[in-house]
Order: C-alpha cells, then sequence, then structure tokens
C-alpha cells in the first residue's frame, strides 16, 4: 500500500492532468486540505513536495504552491545527437528538444561567453591533458523565453577550434550545425558520447543565473564526446533545473552474451 501523502500527491496530480487545476491555479493552503481530511501536515506537505519534484507544481514563499504553466521540456537522450539533424540540417542539440516538445524557440535564446582558461580537473582529465594546460571553455546559457533552463560549458582543446567559429561569443550556435558541424568541418567528426548524471544542491550562484525556486535541486551532466578513433574533442559540463526537464532515452537494449558468441564463431573458409 502506497503511504498517504503519496495517495493525495496522486489525486490531486490525477486533477492538474485533467485541467481541473489549470496551469497558473493555486493549490489549496495546506491546512485547508489537513481542514478537509486529507491528512495531517506533514502528509499534505509531502504530497506538495513530490509534486514539485515531478515538475507538476513550483512553491515559493507569499505565492504558494502553483500548477506550472506548461510541462517540462523533454530533454532528449540519443536521438538529439542524431547527425542528420546538425550535418545536414540546422537542428542543434537544444532546438532538437525544442521540436521534440512541440515549443517555439529563438537561436538568441543561447547566450555564451567564450575565454582561453587553465583547464579544470575534469576536463583536463578527459582530454588527458596535464596539469595548468588550456582549454577554449564556451560557457552557454540557455533561456525558454525569459525562463533561464540550463547553462552548458564545453571544454576544446586549443588545437582542434583555434580560429574556428566556436571561439566566436556571437549568441546563438555556432553558425548552421552548431558546434558539432563545426569540428566535423574541421575534420573531428563525433563518433560516440558518455554522458554521466547526477543530482545535486545548487550553488547559490546557481540559484540566481537560473532562477530557480527555494529548494528546487539541479541535475550536473558530464559529456565526453569522441571520435571514431577515440580522439577526445569535447568534455562539456551543464547544469540544469531539475524540474523543466523531463529526460527522454531510447536505446537498443544489448546482449553481450550473444555478441560473444558471435564473436567466437568459427568462420567459413
Amino acid at each position: 500500500m502506497a503511504p498517504k501523502w503519496r495517495e493525495l500527491a496522486d489525486r490531486i496530480a490525477e486533477k492538474i492532468r485533467n485541467g481541473e487545476y489549470a496551469p497558473g491555479d493555486q493549490l489549496p493552503q495546506i491546512r485547508d486540505l489537513v481542514e478537509a481530511g486529507e491528512g495531517s501536515k506533514s502528509t499534505v506537505h509531502a504530497a506538495y513536495k513530490a509534486l514539485e519534484a515531478e515538475g507538476l507544481v513550483t512553491s515559493s514563499r507569499g505565492h504558494g504552491t502553483v500548477v506550472r504553466q506548461r510541462a517540462p521540456l523533454k530533454r532528449l537522450g540519443i536521438s538529439r545527437y542524431d547527425k542528420a539533424k546538425w550535418r545536414d540540417g540546422d537542428e542543434v542539440a537544444f532546438i532538437a528538444d525544442r521540436v521534440a516538445s512541440g515549443r517555439a524557440y529563438r537561436r538568441g535564446e543561447q547566450t555564451q561567453t567564450v575565454s582561453r582558461v587553465v583547464a579544470p580537473p575534469a576536463a583536463a582529465a578527459a582530454h588527458g591533458l596535464p596539469a595548468g594546460a588550456e582549454v577554449y571553455a564556451r560557457a552557454r546559457l540557455v533561456k525558454e523565453g525569459d525562463q533561464p533552463t540550463h547553462t552548458l560549458t564545453s571544454y576544446y582543446r586549443p588545437e582542434h577550434v583555434e580560429g574556428t567559429r566556436l571561439v566566436d561569443p556571437t549568441p546563438g550556435p555556432a553558425g548552421r550545425g552548431g558546434g558539432f558541424r563545426v569540428l566535423y568541418d574541421a575534420g573531428y567528426e563525433i563518433d560516440h558520447m558518455k554522458e554521466e548524471l547526477f543530482a545535486r544542491v545548487p550553488t547559490a550562484e546557481e540559484v540566481k543565473l537560473l532562477q530557480l525556486p527555494p529548494g528546487e535541486p539541479v541535475v550536473e551532466l558530464h559529456r565526453t564526446t569522441y571520435t571514431a578513433d577515440d580522439t577526445v574533442v569535447e568534455f562539456a559540463i551543464g547544469v540544469h533545473a531539475a524540474t523543466r526537464f523531463a529526460w527522454e532515452y531510447d536505446f537498443k537494449v544489448p546482449d553481450s552474451a550473444a555478441q560473444k558468441t558471435e564473436e567466437g564463431a568459427p568462420h567459413a573458409e
């Protein structure tokens, strides 16, 4: 049996989904639900916190708990990096997410700064660089309208990007096809990636930059991008407002045992 707070959260979530509580509506005060027999103060509070964590509502002092204006953006997994999107078209990753979510976008919703810096430890390790080596840092802030959604800072070896559009701080993607197309044109076609995700408490600077409500965590992404010969051409760190994204992954389930059997099978002469 689910705990009482979960049952209450599910009932309210259903009312949000069927439109009984519309975007922008304020949910009942906790004390009102307690008086209506929905549970104790701690039960209702836990239910509201669960709804906030699931991206259905936002809570703030003075405004109470309010139904979110829109569903979280889809943050695509593998398909956001489809080469046909950026190599043959002009659909960079954050735009692919907007298209999949049925949401409008403007290229200027991505701003950026570019600087040559001493590689942070994680970037140096990913690129196999010694301590003190310099890299280019391309830091982006992405918004949906006026609402920041995430930051993404990519670190590149200077010899890979010197003189390219990746070191141009003009707002928006780095020209047609974005950064991956720039690397492709420079002879560094991306082939495979590794993404690592973890949730954490935001820093004070991130709360301000992403305009986070009290108590909202962030999801940090580490992305390492390789060419076919395993050369690392980008290491990126992204910080995402947790309730502004729904992460989606679609992939073929591997069968390593079958692969080993096929590799060990004798070949006909």
